[in-house]
């Protein structure tokens, strides 16, 4: 019976690996998929326990991941095909070099070539997603069905994985299961939450304070979010530094104080600590290295992989530790 389980787990685990070197220019958009009929899974129980039936619960649920995928995606749209012109005049208004002086000696740091450079790489990013974009809707559409066909087959599913798991270790597949699962929730439902949040929060600060391109900076503020660490801070420091380089000392002062109070740290003391209970405990200097990594090794997609991953290794170490009895404060 053992042997038999290996060599179906082996043959799964095969085929698993042939259809990654297949598909992988579709293999971001399958795992993307992945992640979010995993993360949904228990909603669909929840509607089949109310007694709708199994083609009804999975047609509402596809359709909540379509809609929030969307929600995700607009802001961004926006910002790059919608305000693309106001997002330009901003490069355009930062100054072209910043005056220095220590000890009495003047000079000044030219930064003209690095604000070419960043306006380039926004043009030339915005025309390949212009280019790509009848390509992104193939794969927006290929999301949806597989979604709506992971919910529909999520018993077999989950059967079939369960299968080829000892009895004796499926203990360690469910605490994986819900190390992953409560990841997945910390980087697609708190931080669009939180986004959101800082989003509402941005734009009456930035029409109060007389930016010509509110929404923008809003949208901007919502989209840092995502980035672990330091998130909306980098645009307020940006801001803070435009003021002061223009001769606003009080602006800056104000917008450093009150854009810093209100933008960079309310949505994480107000929004983030009310979801977080449902969270994995990743300390946050591992979540930025699995952010920093992911996307450097693996693209957009290893955004979602690179935490996902450094959450699973912390908890099979933790699993290790509680194994061999190891004492952490002893160790």
């Amino acid at each position: 019976m053992n042997r038999r389980l290996a060599v179906l787990g082996g043959t799964l685990i095969g085929i698993a690996a042939l259809a990654a070197i297949i598909l992988v220019d579709v293999l971001g958009t399958v795992f993307f998929a992945l992640t979010v009929a995993f993360l949904l899974a228990p909603l669909r129980q929840w509607l089949r326990q109310r007694g709708y039936s199994r083609l009804t619960a999975t047609v509402a649920v596809t359709t909540t991941a379509f809609v929030s995928v969307l929600a995700l995606l607009t802001p961004l749209g926006y910002l790059v095909f919608g305000r693309f012109s106001e997002v330009v005049a901003l490069f355009d208004t930062l100054p072209a070099s910043i005056p220095v002086e220590i000890a009495g000696v003047s000079d000044e740091i030219v930064i003209a070539d690095v604000l070419a450079v960043v306006e380039t790489g926004f043009r030339t990013t915005a025309t390949r997603v212009a280019a790509a974009l009848p390509v992104l809707l193939i794969k927006l559409t290929l999301f949806v069905l597989l979604v709506f066909s992971l919910l529909y087959n999520e018993s077999d599913i989950r059967g079939s994985v369960l299968a080829v798991v000892p009895p004796a270790e499926r203990d360690i597949a469910k605490a994986l299961h819900t190390r992953a699962r409560e990841t997945l929730y910390a980087l697609y439902v708190l931080q669009a939450a939180t986004a959101l949040g800082t989003f509402l929060i941005a734009l009456p600060v930035f029409v109060v304070f007389g930016y010509a391109s509110p929404f923008v900076l809003a949208t901007v503020a919502a989209i840092l979010q995502f980035i672990p660490v330091v998130g909306p801070s980098v645009l307020i420091a940006a801001l803070v530094i435009g003021a002061f380089l223009a001769g606003d000392i009080v602006g800056a002062v104000l917008i450093g104080v009150i854009g810093g109070g209100l933008i960079a740290w309310l949505p994480d003391l107000a929004i983030r600590p009310r979801l977080a209970r449902r969270t994995a405990d990743l300390d946050g200097s591992l979540y930025f290295i699995g952010f920093v990594g992911g996307l450097l090794s693996l693209g957009a997609i290893g955004i979602i992989v690179g935490p996902l991953v450094v959450a699973l290794l912390a908890e099979a170490a933790g699993l290790v530790a509680d194994e061999f009895d190891i004492d952490e404060e002893s160790a």
